[in-house]
This record gives structure tokens, C-alpha cells and sequence, in this order.
């Protein structure tokens, strides 16, 4: 059994930490620093759940399962496609990528152009030319990721935000301020809840294949070492970004800035001026450059494969081509348009996706029992399509008759449906075995008699 070496598993590691860690994953846990004050740890605790340890989880399940599809074929074959389909848009050309693009450019070029010509929107065209030209060239061999990630971008992108929050420790007062909203209230459920805008549990089961490609290349080919290298990598990626997230968040919480900011991109650039003067500008931008650029190049490359599989007519690298362009287009809408259009969708997809991760993990619990996938997902399903409805139409009364659920309030009123499919689930595969191991035992006794 071909293992690799620690320093090998470590530049995997790095790897992981860069394909999860993009934009969002800098603005969300900065923003909640800041709306959570007091409660930052409380909050932080909720935020890692979703947007840590679902997504290393989301990738060790692809690796278990073999492939996505062979997970989603536990469903249906039907799920099975159209589930994917839409994870990829939704990670890939739909929102995730276009997202990157447009947040590297307001926080990284546009932050320096003069007023008049960062809004303009040729500025933007051009600038995701550029970027997406760059993506579409680096992911064409996806290959040589480890080496790019592992032992290049990732440590720039680590040592950035080391310095800031090095200067933070020296400079800054400490965690301060009132918790808001929900942070006040409910600051762990508020936090699990900003872990979904990170939209990494979706990218977890796109971007696993990447990895147990990544490692397949590498001469590790068995299923047993795979799912072994995985999870000691996933546990490196989990530590690096429990690690950043923790300081962000502290960065956060400590932002000296008398100035409400209305998103973490606003705090982060508070908080860099207020330790580095205008040299933090830059600092800030070469972050959201970096990871912005690491981010994508992983998504497109997971999204090629991923096409390129599923319609074959046309090869990796013309689905590449495909992703980049089409990425490049949406970028073009904007930061806040893109932002608007993302949190219905994924309203939808997301608590799917955790059920399919939670059910893969547990696969063996309940011995892999069709039923308990299939009446799982359909419930959670009924119950998303029904609060998409409900949310973009603003029709009351299935809003009232949904809030009967627990933690609806709360953003998690998938979780009792998610439950009860799965118990219903497994009792009619407790019910179907005992049918038929009780239908040989009638036959013996009709023949006796």
C-alpha cells in the first residue's frame, strides 16, 4: 500500500485549505466578528461546525462513497444527475466563481483606481479578462495543483494574514462591543447559519474529486489508502482554517473603526487602515487577490472534470474554457447582484447537501438502507422547494404553517423533516427484511402441511 510522505501530505493539506478558502471565507467570519462582540467564540463555535467541519466531512464522504455520482445514486439516478448538475452551477459558473472574480477586483484593483473609473464598468470587463485568462491557464493542468497551492500561493496567502494578525495583537484593544440580532440571542445558531454563505459544504463533494484525483496521480489508488489520506489531510485543511477563521473573527470583534460596516470587506479594510495606514490597503488586496485566485482555480478545475465526465462530447479543457468565460460574464453583474441572487439558491441546495454528507457518514449505522436515503432527501427537499416558494413570493401562509417547525426561525427548519424521512426510511427497510426473510419460512411450513 503506496502511502505518501508527511511533507507530501502537508502540501495536500495546503491544497485543501486553498481550493475551500476564497472571498467569503475572509468576509463572513470578519462581518460576525464584528456583529457578534462579546459572543465572537460563541458564534465562531457555530460558524466552524458549518463551514469547517461539514465541508472536510463533505470531502471524506466522496472519498468513501468513490465518486459524487455514486453517492447521489444512493437516492436515485435521477438525483443522481440533476442534484450535481445543479452543485456545480451553483459552486462553479452560477455564483461561487463569478463571486471571486468580482470581490478580487473591488477589493484589490478598484480599491486604488480613481472613484470614476472603479465604477465603471469597462474597468471591471477588463480586469476579469484578465483574471479569468489566468484561472482558465492554471487550471488546464490540474496536476501540478499541489504544487502551486501547497508550496506557493497557500503559504503567501497564510503568511498575509499571519503579519496582520501579529500587528492586530500589538496594536488593537482586545474583543469589544454589543452583540447584535441574533448574536445576542442565538449566537451559535447565527454563526452556523453565516458558515452557509461560505458555500463550502456544497463545494466539499465537487471539490473531493479533485483531491482523490490529485492523489490517484500521485500512485494512491486504493480505496482504503484514499479515504486514509483524505481524512489526515482534511484534519491539516481543518486546523489551518479553524485557525484563520478564529483570527478573523478576532480581528473582527477588535475593529477599532467607530464606523458600522455593512460587510466584511468594509470591517477588514477598517481594520487594515487602522493598523497599517494606507500601506493596508494593499496588504488587504494582495489577501483577497490571492485567495480569490486559488478559489477559482480549483472550482473551474473541479467543474471541467466534472463536465467532462458527465458530457463527454467535449474534453477537459474545452469545458475549462467554457467555465472561465461563462464565469467571467456573470463577474460582470457585480458583487451586489450576485450576492442577492445566491442566498435563495442556496436555501435550497445546501441543507440537501448536509443531509447527503451526515447520511454518507452514517452510511453504515443504518447498513446503507436505500429507503433512509431516499426519504431523507425527499422530505428535505419537500420542505426547501416549499420555503424557496415562500421566501421569494412572500406567500404568508406557508411561511406560518413552515415556522411550526423547530429552529425555522432560526434557519434550520429542514432539520426535524431531514429526521423523520430517515426514521420512516429505515423502518420501511426494517419491514421490507423482515417480509422477506419471514416469506421462506411460510413457504417451508405450507409444504410441511
Amino acid at each position: 500500500m503506496k502511502a505518501l510522505q508527511r511533507k507530501d501530505l502537508l502540501f495536500v493539506s495546503f491544497m485543501l485549505f486553498s481550493l475551500f478558502f476564497g472571498a467569503g471565507n475572509l468576509i463572513f467570519p470578519t462581518f460576525l466578528g464584528q456583529s457578534a462582540g462579546e459572543h465572537v467564540w460563541l458564534s465562531m463555535a457555530g460558524f466552524i461546525v458549518s463551514a469547517v467541519s461539514l465541508p472536510i466531512m463533505g470531502v471524506i464522504a466522496v472519498a468513501q462513497a468513490g465518486s459524487f455520482q455514486s453517492l447521489m445514486n444512493r437516492v436515485h439516478p435521477w438525483f443522481a444527475f440533476l442534484f450535481p448538475l445543479a452543485v456545480y452551477l451553483s459552486i462553479g459558473p452560477g455564483l461561487a466563481i463569478p463571486r471571486a472574480g468580482s470581490l478580487a477586483y473591488e477589493m484589490g484593483v478598484g480599491y486604488f483606481l480613481p472613484e470614476a473609473w472603479g465604477q465603471h464598468p469597462l474597468s471591471l470587463l477588463l480586469y476579469t479578462v484578465v483574471f479569468f485568462s489566468l484561472v482558465y491557464w492554471l487550471a488546464l493542468t490540474p496536476s501540478k495543483l499541489v504544487e502551486r497551492f501547497g508550496k506557493l500561493l497557500t503559504p503567501i496567502l497564510l503568511a498575509l494574514i499571519v503579519i496582520i494578525f501579529i500587528k492586530s495583537l500589538l496594536s488593537l484593544d482586545g474583543v469589544s462591543g454589543t452583540p447584535v440580532g441574533n448574536y445576542l440571542t442565538h449566537p451559535f445558531v447565527q454563526g452556523f447559519l453565516d458558515g452557509y454563505q461560505t458555500m463550502d459544504a456544497l463545494g466539499s463533494i465537487a471539490i473531493g474529486i479533485v483531491v482523490v484525483n490529485t492523489l490517484r496521480a500521485r500512485g494512491i489508488t486504493q480505496s482504503k489508502s484514499l479515504a486514509w489520506m483524505i481524512t489526515i489531510a482534511g484534519i491539516g485543511a481543518a486546523l489551518l482554517l479553524t485557525s484563520v477563521y478564529l483570527i478573523l473573527g478576532f480581528l473582527g470583534a477588535a475593529n477599532p473603526s467607530s464606523i458600522p460596516a455593512e460587510n466584511g470587506a468594509q470591517v477588514l479594510s477598517q481594520v487594515s487602515t487602522a493598523l497599517f495606514g494606507q500601506s493596508g490597503a494593499l496588504i488587504l488586496g494582495a489577501v483577497f487577490t490571492v485567495a480569490c485566485l486559488c478559489v477559482s482555480i480549483g472550482l473551474v478545475t473541479a467543474c471541467g472534470q466534472y463536465f467532462s465526465e458527465v458530457f463527454p462530447r467535449l474534453s477537459y479543457q474545452k469545458w475549462v474554457a467554457i467555465t472561465s468565460a461563462a464565469s467571467m460574464l456573470i463577474a460582470n453583474l457585480g458583487l451586489t447582484q450576485i450576492l442577492k441572487i445566491s442566498v435563495p439558491i442556496l436555501g435550497f441546495i445546501y441543507p440537501v447537501a448536509i443531509v447527503m454528507i451526515i447520511l454518507c457518514l452514517t452510511h453504515r449505522l443504518f447498513r446503507g438502507a436505500s429507503p433512509v436515503y431516499k426519504a431523507s432527501v425527499l422530505l428535505t427537499l419537500v420542505f426547501s422547494l416549499l420555503d424557496s416558494i415562500a421566501n421569494a413570493f412572500e406567500i404568508a401562509a406557508i411561511s406560518d404553517t413552515l415556522a411550526l417547525l423547530p429552529y425555522y426561525r432560526e434557519g434550520m427548519g429542514w432539520l426535524l423533516p431531514a429526521i423523520a424521512g430517515g426514521a420512516i426510511g429505515y423502518a420501511a427497510a426494517m419491514l421490507a427484511k423482515k417480509h422477506t426473510s419471514d416469506a421462506p419460512t411460510a413457504s417451508v411450513q405450507e409444504q410441511e402441511s
